[in-house]
C-alpha cells in the first residue's frame, strides 16, 4: 500500500454484516486550504458509521484525509465530500461526519452531515 497521499478508500468485508454496530473515527491532523486566502485551515474530522457489507480500511482513510492537505476547499465542501466519498466507497447503513475547524479569524465553524440508508432505522448517533 502505498505511503502518498490518495483519494482512494481501500475497504474490507464487515465481519459481522448481521448486526448493527457503530464504528467511529477522531483525525484530529485534517489540514486544507482556505481557497479564498490560501491560509491553511486546520480541523478535527469525526466519523461515525455503521456498516452494511463494506468496512473502510484506516491507513487509506488516512491518505484519503492527507490528500486535502494542499487543497483548497470551503468547510462545508470538504466535510461533505468526505461523507460522499466514503459513503461511495463502504455504503453503510448510517453515517455522520463532523468537521469542527479551529478558530479562525474569531470564528469556530463546525459543519455537520448525515447520511441513512433507506429503511434503516437503527439508533441515533451520540456526540
Amino acid at each position: 500500500m502505498s505511503t502518498q497521499p490518495s483519494k482512494k478508500l481501500d475497504t474490507f468485508v464487515n465481519p459481522y454484516p448481521s448486526r448493527n454496530y457503530e464504528i467511529s473515527f477522531d483525525c484530529p491532523e485534517f489540514t486544507c486550504v482556505c481557497p479564498k486566502t490560501g491560509q491553511p485551515d486546520f480541523a478535527t474530522i469525526r466519523i461515525r458509521y455503521v456498516p452494511d457489507r463494506l468496512c473502510v480500511e484506516l491507513k487509506s482513510l488516512k491518505l484519503y484525509l492527507w490528500s486535502y492537505r494542499n487543497e483548497g476547499a470551503f468547510h462545508e465542501k470538504v466535510t461533505n465530500q468526505i461523507l460522499d466519498d466514503l459513503i461511495r466507497a463502504v455504503k453503510p447503513r448510517r453515517m455522520w461526519i463532523e468537521g469542527d475547524f479551529y478558530v479562525r479569524g474569531g470564528i469556530r465553524t463546525v459543519i455537520r452531515a448525515e447520511h441513512r440508508k433507506p429503511g434503516y432505522r437503527g439508533e441515533a448517533f451520540r456526540a
